[in-house]
């Protein structure tokens, strides 16, 4: 684009350009809202996790992009927007805005549903928990829709200062995901949003302030108040949990907090046990102790399925490590049992103070033990980190009881775990010494007629085995199933697996063990008479035995790895498809339910979001339809919407096995992917002409895919042993060049469309809009295809995307350039 060309899409407004507006810049005021409306959306998918379930974040994510996108779509067809100064837009919709999200928390907050109800089909409760759904959803989109606003409204009456705009807009939303981690972890996430409104009336302040100052005093007292109740999030009232979990007003907690994990409520199950509720659902327990070993006898270890370990190692494990330790329920099992040194290691922060400081007068002081060393970290970091080898490493189902709770145990389906891949329990049996055991134990809801869990642990074992160049796993492998003596009804399956293989003496001493612990049922051991399973099957099938049984078995047990660590995910999307229209009973509430909500959101997601972001133009077609190039325009827009969002997704899950937590891998790859695509935004100018640009981006772009697929987790996994402080830093960096290639496309394809036709303003909302409704539907549609083909396929779908937009935008730029000569 020529200087002049530029400064003649000045006229590409919603609305009259003033003399103020030429003016002022408006960058502090995008960037308040953008830090606002990031905040939100981070923050929420920590309160509907604790309110709902995990698989309803998906649904977060695109609520927050149809909030927004709406809001652009509302600038195109309205003509009082558009009419509006552009000071009298910012201010409404940052006051409305504000008021918004104050209102739409007490709503979402005083809703309570049961979800899985809505699987019951033809009945009352299942009506009911949709509309409750629906209403939840409505009332999380609303207070996205005034960032949107703004957005757009800037956006298309500045088209000249695009870059600068969209700089500032991604630095705000890149601040807020460099905050939203601590403000989480201190302040909680209630009072985050309350800041995120707060936010929102400061930034109408700064605008009443230049235009009508005397009214200033009112927004000061709304300010005010978002601040009380951002100190005092209490004020605020308590969320109400889906009806399948606990009920806090008949368990009252004797503490709570909140963590970028998981939410932790404590409550007091007995005189000797206090429960520790993960975001509403049974996670573990803190039990009492006095801090000497010869009291533990009451609690019975000998009869426990965590004695089973123990009774298979000649002597007592010199140096252990249990992955998961919670409240310490393992670790006091190990002391009894007389572990030398136990290194425990637990992930959420809040359990681990709880344990260390908060109740270590109940625990016995057990963090503070000579023979324990208690770690808050992520278990597989910390194993890639030891430099010692273990006699026994124990999972003692880490990522918590829920998965054993037969309400809600589809929790975790669209949840990766990096602990249940084939590479995690490799790099645990290479940390083991030449005897030493790895363990671990699932709850299943129904081992007799669907073990999957356990099903699927053992062949990704088998499969672990085999990469360490152990073909025969027949030898290396323990199974047996107990039932639990805690949290519920559900059988706990214990797997021992070798890297060498299990002596005569130590499958005798684990088969002998089995009896002393009631209930306890043999599923396998070398040598030992065993009733025909899928687990049996899995250890003794033959590969190709195997492959058939894989393709035949009714739940999808195949191997998990870092590209695929869906282990949770055992319903097949085939499966799914053909029985959506049939109801889940109260009998099998946990099969299908997690897919059957992502098939669900993807389909609303397309739906919704074609009508408040394609159907409004339904009321300007006469005008849409003489937009020249439309769906050329369509396509790049749409092209750069899933790219980005096929990119974004996937590289935040690829990023959480190196980053260890979860809200590190969402915020930090956010936070990288928006401050440098906001550069590339500001550079978008300088890069102007096509027969430069496209080469460039084309080769940028293939060559940070081809490192991203076949680089990244090599490379990453190299430096799993530094410290967290370091590990950030390095994802920061290793996403910049990839974001600023991506914030390069946007402003090209704004400026070239606001060149082609006079109706500059719609053709602008008309990108805004296909590219709103493509990240609404690419970023549900990236995790279910990530869940069916891996992540470095959707990676190379990315790249395609971008491929395909880098071609759409070359043709723009033709017309673009036309237009220009002829006017």
């Amino acid at each position: 684009m020529t200087t002049l060309q530029t400064r003649s899409t000045a006229r590409v407004v919603a609305g009259p350009v003033h003399a103020r507006a030429r003016r002022q810049g408006y960058h502090a005021e995008i960037l308040l809202v953008s830090f606002a409306a990031l905040l939100i959306e981070v923050c929420y998918t920590r309160v509907i996790s604790f309110k709902l379930f995990y698989y309803y974040t998906y649904l977060i994510i695109g609520l927050a992009l149809l909030g927004i996108g709406t809001g652009g779509v509302l600038v195109a067809v309205s003509r009082r927007l558009r009419q509006a100064r552009t000071d009298t837009v910012l201010l409404w919709s940052f006051l409305l805005g504000g008021a918004g999200v104050v209102v739409s928390y007490v709503v979402v907050a005083y809703t309570s549903l049961n979800s899985l109800a809505i699987w019951d089909y033809r009945t009352v409760g299942s009506v009911k928990s949709v509309g409750e759904l629906v209403a939840i959803c409505v009332f999380i989109f609303v207070p996205f829709v005034a960032p949107g606003v703004v957005i757009a409204t800037l956006f298309g009456r500045r088209p000249e200062g695009v870059g600068s705009l969209y700089f500032a807009d991604l630095v705000g939303a890149g601040l807020a995901c460099a905050l939203v981690i601590y403000l989480t972890g201190t302040i909680g996430p209630p009072a985050a949003i309350m800041l995120a409104a707060s936010v929102m009336f400061f930034a109408g302040a700064i605008v009443l302030g230049r235009t009508r100052p005397i009214a200033l005093p009112l927004l000061l007292i709304l300010i005010a108040v978002t601040v009380v109740l951002t100190v005092d999030p209490n004020v605020l009232p308590a969320q109400r949990l889906d009806s399948t979990k606990v009920s806090f007003k008949v368990d009252k907690p004797i503490y709570s907090a909140w963590s970028s994990i998981f939410r932790v409520d404590a409550v007091q199950a007995g005189p000797d046990v206090r429960a520790l509720y993960h975001d509403g659902i049974i996670g573990s327990a803190i039990y009492r102790w006095n801090g000497k070993v010869s009291s533990l006898a009451h609690y019975e270890f000998g009869a426990d399925p965590r004695a089973i370990p123990f009774a298979v190692t000649k002597s007592p494990p010199s140096n252990e490590a249990i992955i998961g330790a919670a409240g310490g329920h393992e670790v006091l099992a190990s002391l009894w049992f007389g572990a030398k040194h136990v290194n425990a290691v637990e992930l959420n922060p809040v359990t681990y103070s709880l344990v260390k400081t908060t109740f270590a007068n109940f625990d016995g002081h057990l963090a503070q033990d000579p023979a324990v060393n208690y770690v808050n970290a992520d278990g597989r970091s910390f194993v890639a980190r030891s430099k010692q080898s273990y006699d026994l490493i124990w999972y003692p189902a880490p990522d918590s009881y829920a998965a054993t709770n037969a309400a809600t145990a589809s929790a975790f389906v669209l949840s990766e775990s990096y602990l249940y891949t084939t590479d995690a329990i490799v790099d645990s049996l290479e940390h083991l010494t030449p005897d030493g055991i790895f363990v671990a134990q699932f709850g299943e809801i129904d081992y007799r007629h669907s073990p999957y869990r356990t099903t699927r642990f053992v062949a990704t074992a088998r499969q672990a085995l085999a990469d360490l160049g152990i073909s025969d796993p027949r030898d290396h492998i323990l199974v047996a199933s107990s039932p639990a003596r805690f949290f519920g009804s559900f059988t706990l399956s214990t797997i021992l697996v070798k890297k060498a293989p299990f002596t005569t003496a130590e499958v005798n001493r684990f088969v002998g063990s089995l009896s002393g612990i009631p209930g306890t049922t043999l599923q396998y051991a070398p040598g030992h008479r065993v009733a025909p399973s899928p687990v049996d099957t899995v250890v003794s099938a033959s590969s190709t035995q195997l492959h058939s049984f894989f393709s035949t078995y009714r739940y999808n047990v195949v191997p998990t790895t870092d590209n695929d660590p869906y282990f949770w995910h055992f319903a097949r999307f085939g499966t799914v498809l053909g029985d959506y229209l049939h109801p889940i009973t109260s009998s099998d509430r946990e099969y299908q339910v997690g897919e059957r909500v992502l098939v669900l959101l993807l389909t609303v997601a397309a739906v919704i979001s074609a009508l408040f972001l394609l159907l409004p133009f339904v009321a300007i077609r006469s005008t849409w339809r003489a937009l020249p190039g439309k769906w050329v325009s369509a396509l790049f827009f749409a092209a750069i919407g899933f790219g980005f969002m096929f990119f974004e997704v996937t590289l935040m899950q690829l990023l959480n096995l190196f980053l260890g937590y979860p809200t590190y891998g969402l915020t930090v790859t956010l936070m990288s992917l928006l401050v440098f695509t906001g550069l590339g935004a500001l550079l978008s100018p300088r890069l102007g002409n096509r027969r430069r640009t496209v080469p460039m981006l084309l080769l940028a772009i293939t060559g940070l895919t081809v490192f991203y697929v076949l680089g990244l987790t090599p490379f990453t996994d190299s430096l799993l042993g530094l410290p967290i402080a370091a590990r950030v830093p390095i994802a920061f960096v290793l996403l910049a060049p990839l974001g600023i290639c991506l914030g390069l496309f946007m402003p090209l394809g704004v400026r070239a469309v606001s060149t082609m036709s006079q109706a500059r303003r719609e053709y602008v909302a008309w990108g805004w809009a296909v590219n709103g409704f493509s990240s609404v539907v690419g970023a549900v549609l990236a995790t279910l295809l990530s869940m069916v083909y891996g992540f470095h396929v959707v990676l190379l779908l990315g790249l395609a995307a971008y491929l395909v937009a880098l071609l759409a935008w070359r043709r723009l730029a033709r017309r673009a350039s036309v237009a220009a000569q002829s006017s």
